[in-house]
């Protein structure tokens, strides 16, 4: 119940501030984006991944079109099986990363990523431009987002 009004009233702010063309993905999003290829090495990822405190990597071709992403989720698999299961230590990020990613391009609505964040366990999506790379949007750049919309507009809310 209380998510659903959230969600509401985070809704009707967006519709109100911009009306039916609503804030975009490109409005929001990181477009400084720490990316690997296929071919980069399990632990170089890993090592990006806790030095940066991200929780996330997108994978990509030499194009920039997305290939796949390295999750925490798939970091643990490879650190807890080291290759148990199938015999093999996985040396590159290629077998060992997601590859069926949900992503978005760029003149998405945010209200579409965020209810893609509500029914989904990733915490974040790659934006695309024509196919390509540009940039990342995570659960936290959406809260952020959407706690400066209500304190730029003072929507109070009376609990």
């Amino acid at each position: 119940m209380i998510c659903i009004f959230w969600g509401q009233i985070w809704r009707l702010t967006l519709f109100k501030m911009k009306g039916p063309n609503v804030f975009k993905a490109k409005d929001i999003m990181v477009s400084a984006v720490i990316s690997v290829k296929p071919s980069t090495e399990a632990y170089e990822a890993i090592r990006l991944l806790v030095e940066n405190n991200i929780t996330g990597l997108p994978v990509v071709n030499d194009d920039m079109s997305l290939a796949g992403i390295v999750s925490e989720k798939d970091v643990l698999k490879l650190l807890y099986y080291n290759g148990e299961a199938t015999g093999e230590v996985a040396t590159t990020v290629e077998k060992y990363m997601t590859k069926e990613v949900v992503s978005f391009d760029e003149n998405e609505n945010l209200i579409e990523i965020c209810d893609s964040f509500i029914k989904n366990h990733f915490r974040r999506v790659p934006i695309l431009s024509d196919g390509k790379l540009v940039g990342i949007i995570s659960r936290r750049d959406i809260i952020k987002y959407i706690l400066h919309l209500r304190h730029k507009d003072k929507v109070m809310v009376v609990s």
